[in-house]
């Protein structure tokens, strides 16, 4: 990364900004925030340096062009303007034709989409693990529960499950329950998925909160995923709705997953009773209790 220039980091929802801002401040490393406006939370809006609208193409890259950075980052939730935000926005309307071109594709086709558009204005894109390398989930066990055989069984097919999926653009994350497939995240999100699990639960006898057999959040990266964009992330709230569908841990793609408060959500692993590991998503098969 060049010293020449500030990083800017284009803030979505989430933790991630703030976490890759104070990172950039105790790295002694010049930081602009480009918050997104209806996805940045408060406290990011307040010490952003410019707060747009998602659907303001031409204004972000003449912004982006005026600071002259040495990176750009691209950190925290952004969902998909709906049709309505579409057809109502001045901005939308002003950039009409470059914006149906690339939300007509699925979700990994739009994010190279933005990658290339500032690429091609000569920005440098860099990933959030380039900032805080420490947010990528370590392979092991990261908490204080440990898994049981059926568990590994879980985490294999999990994994395998994700693995095939990779080129479909799916999502990146799916619950299995023993050699079981119960659910693959789609367009929804992990935490909208857990909500399905957990109303699953509630008539299937092997999804019981009260007596679990074995369900597994299994969550990483898409194979061949642009890993500076949309790495697939887990936090404390994670933890919470996965113990709220009943399930036993969480199993995340080590190297390939950003875990969001780490400690947080080791703490609320081991409070709530759930394993949490990292595993390598390219050798699965490895992994031991």
């Amino acid at each position: 990364m060049r010293n020449d220039g500030p990083v800017v980091v284009v803030a979505g929802a989430g933790a991630l900004p703030e976490i890759l801002v104070s990172a950039l401040a105790a790295q002694g490393r010049e930081a602009r925030v480009l918050a997104l406006s209806g996805f940045a939370g408060r406290a990011v809006r307040r010490r952003a340096d410019r707060t747009m609208s998602l659907l303001d193409v031409a204004g972000i890259l003449d912004q982006l062009a005026a600071w002259r950075p040495a990176a750009v980052a691209l950190a925290g939730g952004v969902a998909r303007p709906s049709p309505a935000a579409l057809a109502s926005g001045v901005a939308a309307w002003r950039n009409r034709k470059e914006i149906a071109e690339v939300f007509a594709r699925g979700d990994d086709h739009l994010l190279r989409g933005v990658v290339a558009l500032l690429e091609e204005r000569g920005h440098r894109v860099i990933g959030a693990h380039e900032i805080a390398p420490d947010v990528l989930a370590p392979a092991g066990l990261l908490g204080a529960v440990r898994p049981a055989p059926e568990h590994l069984r879980a985490v294999r097919v999990g994994f395998a499950c994700l693995a095939a999926l990779s080129p479909f653009d799916v999502g990146q994350a799916c619950v299995t329950v023993e050699s079981r497939i119960v659910a693959i995240e789609g367009a929804e999100g992990t935490d909208r998925m857990l909500a399905r699990v957990a109303a699953l639960g509630r008539g299937i006898p092997f999804l019981s909160r009260r007596k679990p057999l074995g369900g597994v959040l299994v969550k990483t990266a898409k194979a061949g995923q642009d890993r500076r964009v949309d790495l697939a992330a887990s936090g404390p709230r994670t933890i919470r709705n996965a113990a709220a569908a009943g399930l036993a841990g969480v199993a995340l793609g080590a190297g390939a997953t950003l875990t969001i408060e780490r400690e947080a959500m080791i703490a609320e692993a081991d409070r709530r009773g759930l394993f949490l590991i990292g595993v390598d998503p390219d050798r699965p098969e490895e992994i031991a209790a």
